[in-house]
């Protein structure tokens, strides 16, 4: 029970000085306030640690049960990105969720052009919101409210998605009032349609183009002003705003806040694979190494590349990405859909599958083939064994070629591949 009387007010604040309790929580401070109600940093005895308690005015009874039947949704949600939630009641005229504690900062302090994240560390962020959404989204839960000050960023940098359940148990119909300025509601939310997971994609999407670009995707003057461009216009391209930007991004964040859900993205798995591409093309820093006579000499005498005429050599490196790795930095993810193959221009790879070491892959040689050829998920992990410099081949890079080039890729190709069958079958046997 509140040990204390409380002033029912619009803002139904909880003055700690006065109130010390609210049932078996021991009131520290305010943490923040929001549309649907105050966090209060409190002390749980029984778990003998700091909590966060969110704190609402039931208004009718309705409130009152779609707020305790979404806090007990919300309640089955365990994943390292989204907030724990360890208890839900009601008492008098209040309805409470208590939760994880998270000490740090919320993205929304990095939105504003001065202090935006470096774009690697945006997309990571971003990155882990789509890891928990998708598994909030397979257990049947949607966020609907999805923005910058509902994602936390924990002091090791992690990211931790929170207001689950409190988001979904919020009016959304915006016939008679709008509760603060909705600049990452859907257009179904805004047409009081049917919202899916696809609408928390649209929602993601909205976040991202912001820490991107410093500027929201839909201002306006007031509420209804926000919900106008949402149901009818376009934003500006973030690359308009931000020239250093990869033009990938830009297409990204396009198809997730498209106005049809279905032209969305499908799954937050979906745009986790687009966002995992862009991500690594940042941090791998790709670009094109000196078409040199010295440097098709200089690839000339690997092993791949045996039987390259000088010209043809020339070709091929004219159109393929060469990308540097630092040691110990992933190249390729076991389980990831990707086409892409590689051919080692310098530096070894190590190879792992689960907690096993089960190759090393030196200059000359290739890796990532059955992906490439299959269109497979990659089988194993694929790590920078120190520095190491990667010619990147995609079969659409392939097409681009002359056919005397491709065909002598490809006879490289096989060559590799039953050498390294021959291989595995001597050490079998």
């Amino acid at each position: 029970m509140l040990t204390t009387s409380l002033d029912i007010s619009s803002n139904y604040n909880i003055d700690p000085d006065n109130v010390q309790t609210l049932g078996r929580y021991q009131i520290i401070c305010q943490l923040g306030q929001g549309a649907t109600g105050i966090v209060y940093l409190v002390w749980d005895p029984f778990i003998r640690r700091n909590v966060a308690l969110k704190v609402a005015k039931t208004e009718t009874d309705k409130f009152r049960e779609n707020f305790l039947a979404e806090a007990q949704s919300a309640g089955r949600l365990s994943h390292p990105n989204i907030v724990a939630v360890y208890d839900a009641g009601s008492e008098d005229d209040f309805c409470y969720i208590a939760m994880e504690y998270i000490k740090g900062a919320t993205l929304e302090n990095f939105c504003r052009k001065e202090n935006l994240l470096p774009p690697n560390k945006g997309l990571e962020v971003i990155l882990e919101v789509c890891k928990g959404l998708e598994y909030a989204h397979r257990e049947g839960v949607i966020h609907r409210d999805i923005k910058p000050s509902n994602i936390l960023l924990n002091l090791d940098g992690s990211a931790k998605i929170t207001d689950f359940g409190v988001a979904q148990m919020t009016d959304r119909t915006f016939t008679t009032s709008i509760r603060g300025t909705p600049h990452y509601l859907s257009p179904e939310q805004v047409k009081d349609e049917i919202v899916s997971f696809q609408s928390d994609i649209f929602a993601l999407g909205c976040v991202l183009y912001e820490i991107l670009a410093g500027e929201k995707a839909f201002p306006g003057e007031n509420s209804y002003g926000v919900l106008y461009k949402i149901t009818s216009t376009e934003p500006r391209s973030i690359l308009s705003i931000r020239s250093d930007l990869p033009k990938v991004l830009d297409e990204i964040v396009r198809k997730a806040i498209r106005k049809d859900p279905s032209e969305r993205y499908q799954s937050c798995v979906e745009m986790a694979a687009d966002l995992d591409v862009a991500l690594r093309g940042i941090l791998a820093s790709p670009r094109n190494l000196e078409k040199s006579k010295e440097v098709a000499d200089y690839f000339q005498n690997l092993s791949f590349f045996a039987d390259f005429k000088k010209e043809q050599l020339s070709e091929l490196t004219a159109l393929a990405n060469i990308v540097k790795f630092p040691g110990g930095k992933v190249v390729a993810s076991e389980g990831e859909i990707d086409d892409t193959f590689y051919i080692i221009l310098s530096g070894q790879v190590k190879v792992r599958k689960g907690e096993k070491d089960i190759a090393t892959i030196g200059t000359g040689e290739c890796f990532g083939e059955m992906a490439f050829l299959g269109g497979q998920p990659r089988v194993a992990n694929v790590a920078a064994e120190g520095d190491c410099v990667l010619m990147k081949i995609t079969a659409s890079l392939l097409q681009k070629l002359p056919d005397s080039v491709g065909l002598l890729f490809f006879r490289s190709f096989a060559r590799t591949l039953v050498q390294r069958l021959s291989k595995n079958l001597e050490e079998r046997n």
